[in-house]
């Protein structure tokens, strides 16, 4: 399996942050231009998912849902390979099968992704019982959002993991919306995390726009999950900056609100506290700016040039 990423310096995880970003903001804009048909980006989430990414393992396994491009970008996955898979072409991750909401990276430990809102929750269990089974000595990051733990499969997954024991890091991006319904319509107080309590499972939340904080809750929550094998649940407090999926002109967004969260874009925050604290220097900020541009580029090009699969793939890869 090919190694994760373990650089966790301050420059590599905003360089991460950035890099999820472009790659968000180029497919939205090859959305617009009738490339595929849609997909659903975490543009303002890219904290959450770098911050946890980094605290895991090579042997650690991943599943998420309909977000997760940040979430392999930040394990490793090539941008290339990601497009061409939204983009239909043999050369994706699943041969273009998958889209941008199906992808799985065996390579990368990352098992699946799941457009059933919570359909990751019941997975993950499952592989975290094999693991249990098998005597793995890794453990399972399960990233899902708010809205999932208001479905009946969040509850008998840790309900589960937690009888049986599950090595399973159960991570809530509360990203404020259900879809198109705010948080607040839905569930009383502010986080999913008091729910961990009713069995017996430890939780944390933490601020999901400090790359920082995430990785520090992160190490610590995993480090305890691989001591204890029994699960964990860390919120992420964060806020989803674009709309449900593309296009969604956020028409039901308040803008007060949104212009809020905006000003704590976890990218510009990260910038500013290197910049101003010195361990950035401008020049090299333009440098790490220039190569996500390049990587972008030849990633669009790569997927270009790539083919579309052959009828004869058609029923390949189908099991029974």
């Amino acid at each position: 399996m090919m190694q994760a990423h373990r650089d966790s310096s301050p420059a590599a995880l905003l360089e991460s942050m950035m890099l999820i970003r472009a790659y968000e903001e180029k497919l939205a804009a090859l959305h617009a231009a009738g490339n595929f048909p849609g997909t659903c980006t975490s543009v303002g989430q890219e904290a959450s998912a770098v911050g946890v990414v980094r605290a895991l393992r090579t042997e650690d396994r991943i599943l998420t849902n309909h977000r997760s491009a940040g979430h392999l970008l930040a394990r490793g996955a090539d941008p290339g390979r990601m497009l061409a898979e939204v983009m239909g072409r043999s050369t994706g991750y699943c041969k273009g099968k998958s889209g941008s909401l199906h992808i799985s990276a065996k390579e990368l430990g990352v098992i699946l992704t799941s457009t059933i809102v919570g359909g990751e929750l019941s997975l993950a269990t499952g592989v975290g019982l094999s693991m249990s089974m098998l005597g793995e000595p890794g453990i399972v990051a399960c990233f899902f959002g708010d809205g999932a733990a208001a479905e009946g499969i969040f509850h008998e997954s840790l309900n589960l993991a937690a009888v049986w024991n599950l090595p399973v890091l159960y991570i809530c991006e509360n990203n404020q919306w259900q879809a198109f319904v705010h948080r607040n319509e839905t569930m009383v107080g502010d986080h999913i995390s008091v729910r961990a309590a009713g069995y017996g499972i430890a939780s944390r939340t933490v601020d999901g726009n400090d790359v920082e904080s995430v990785l520090a809750a992160a190490t610590e929550a995993a480090a305890q999950v691989r001591e204890t094998r029994k699960p964990f649940l860390l919120e992420t407090f964060t806020y989803r900056l674009r709309g449900h999926f593309e296009p969604d002109d956020q028409g039901y967004v308040d803008p007060q609100e949104l212009a809020a969260w905006r000003a704590r874009d976890p990218i510009d925050t990260m910038r500013k506290r290197l910049t101003d604290n010195g361990s950035l220097a401008i020049a090299d900020m333009l440098q790490m700016e220039q190569r996500i541009e390049t990587a972008i580029e030849q990633a669009l090009a790569f997927a270009n040039a790539s083919p579309f699969p052959a009828l004869s793939e058609l029923t390949t890869d189908v099991y029974a």
